[in-house]
């Protein structure tokens, strides 16, 4: 009875140890050290940031090389941020014809520190299409092409397509495609060899012809002059005749004298 006793005790303590056990917390996992994300640097005012996406024209035109004066232009005439704000609103995209430094260099001495302000702007956005081209649409596009500067006689764009290259002209400037930089199904940057200049700023900025001078008069040719004769003026000879008379009479008295003396 004692060890009956004694063994029913220890079934209890068993069952008191199981029940405190089942209500005893789970320990909680260790938890990770917080990680501190640095925050990208504010931009500056001089340089838009470019939003998440959007593909930056002047980081492509850097990668490539040789554009360092097509890019100062996009900076200081702030078209840079209006690439930006194209390629993140426009759904047809855009094509840019990039002149080399070469090109550049080809210009008159300090042409580009003659032009002002606004006449710097409207030469980078002559080279600016409001659309993406590809190479192959330059087969089918109307001619004269829409710039960001405008259209019309004085900002004439003509593109004539062959199978091996892209002649561009506008006037005063006639040059090829020479590669392609970049091109995606939204942005087209195109190599030239030569900068496209638009009559509007420099059409008036060339020499104006000299005059021509006019073509000397021929000399009248001399007419002769009429072989006219003067008239004769009238001689009175009344005096002569009436001295010869005279002298007559007074050679004949002379004569009869000496006869008669005779």
């Amino acid at each position: 009875m004692k060890q009956q006793s004694i063994s029913f005790f220890i079934f209890l303590l068993f069952l008191q140890c199981t029940y405190t056990f089942a209500q005893s917390p789970a320990a909680a996992p260790a938890q990770a050290p917080a990680v501190v994300v640095a925050q990208p640097p504010a931009a500056t005012p001089t340089q838009a940031a470019a939003p998440h996406g959007i593909t930056n024209v002047t980081k492509i035109l850097e990668k490539a090389g040789h554009f360092t004066i097509f890019i100062r232009l996009l900076r200081s005439t702030q078209e840079e941020n209006h690439l930006f704000s194209a390629l993140n609103d426009s759904s047809t995209g855009l094509t840019i014809f990039a002149p080399t430094d070469s090109a550049f260099s080809e210009l008159k001495s300090g042409t580009l520190n003659t032009l002002s302000d606004g006449d710097k702007s409207e030469l980078v956005k002559f080279h600016v299409i409001p659309t993406f081209l590809s190479t192959s649409q330059f087969q089918t596009v109307s001619n004269p092409l829409g710039t960001w500067a405008g259209t019309g006689s004085r900002l004439p764009l003509n593109v004539t397509s062959y199978p091996n290259s892209v002649n561009i002209t506008t006037g005063l400037t006639n040059t090829s495609l020479s590669g392609t930089v970049y091109t995606d199904n939204q942005l087209a940057i195109y190599k030239i060899e030569k900068v496209l200049l638009p009559k509007d700023i420099f059409a008036s900025n060339a020499p104006a012809p000299a005059p021509v001078a006019p073509a000397p008069e021929k000399p009248a040719k001399a007419v002769p002059a009429a072989n006219v004769e003067s008239p004769v003026a009238p001689v009175d000879i009344s005096s002569a005749v009436w001295f010869m008379h005279n002298n007559v009479a007074g050679s004949v008295g002379i004569v009869a004298a000496a006869v008669f003396a005779l």
